[in-house]
């Protein structure tokens, strides 16, 4: 992928912030708003705390294990497969897993793929209308042979597997409700409870932190910020039934169904 430049840390250094205890962990699914996640906690987190050198995922965790060491805690973003190697890494972190909706994950995943931003050798072909949308869209449901994961493996194994292991699992539409009503008692509670998760306080001046955070000029992930072909707003009812088959029972669990 061809990264924007990160634009939040001069904003990050305009706050105070208290220094994390723990290491604090952001695993998520892929496509599934880590950005946005990301760059709101970012807000609450001292600069010389954060771990930007990489997102970790299993074939970089050696090089970064580091990230994860107890002694100097730090806030990490990662997409961390269930595996001994992660279990073992993340023994002593505070972990969030952000979920996503699969209709919409389907979605997000494809617009990814079929950007000019988006480059993968094996993958570079399919884009400049050489597949339609709807074939995207199913590749993204069934995977691609060698080449891509199905859906049904790629939340099982970065969400499903981690649940009742002491991972605090979180849902992008809510985290997006919240941010639109950001003033009531609501957001406060949910912010506080999310920000808790990772070992933070809410201090007083949390919503400007939160809507600094949340701006999408920051994320370079953001959809109007990737381009290439346009996408429906929400999965045919042809592809839903086939996540629903692929995947039975995956959205009832997360809690969408």
């Amino acid at each position: 992928m061809t990264s924007r430049p990160d634009t939040l840390g001069p904003e990050i250094r305009r706050f105070a912030h208290a220094p994390l205890r723990q290491t604090a962990f952001l695993n998520s699914v892929p496509k599934c708003g880590t950005h946005l996640l990301r760059n709101i906690v970012r807000m609450f987190v001292a600069p010389e705390q954060h771990y930007d050198r990489e997102f970790l995922q299993i074939p970089n965790f050696e090089q970064h294990r580091g990230a994860l060491d107890p002694r100097r805690p730090q806030f990490s973003v990662g997409h961390l497969l269930f595996a001994d190697i992660s279990l073992m890494g993340l023994k002593h972190a505070r972990q969030v897993i952000l979920v996503r909706d699969p209709y919409d994950y389907v979605l997000a995943r494809a617009r990814f793929h079929l950007s000019d931003q988006f480059d993968h050798p094996q993958l570079n072909h399919l884009k400049g209308g050489a597949v339609t949308v709807e074939q995207m869209l199913n590749m993204m449901i069934f995977g691609i042979p060698g080449r891509g994961p199905a859906l049904r493996e790629v939340f099982l194994f970065h969400a499903v597997a981690w649940m009742g292991t002491g991972a605090h699992i979180v849902r992008y539409e809510d985290i997006v409700a919240h941010l639109k009503a950001l003033d009531a008692p609501e957001a406060e509670a949910f912010f506080g409870d999310l920000l808790g998760r990772f070992g933070i306080d809410l201090p007083s001046d949390w919503r400007e932190r939160v809507r600094i955070g949340a701006d999408r000029k920051h994320s370079s992930t953001a959809r109007e910020h990737l381009s290439g072909v346009t996408l429906p707003d929400e999965l045919p009812d042809v592809q839903k039934q086939l996540v629903d088959h692929m995947a039975p029972g995956l959205r009832e669990l997360l809690g969408y169904a």
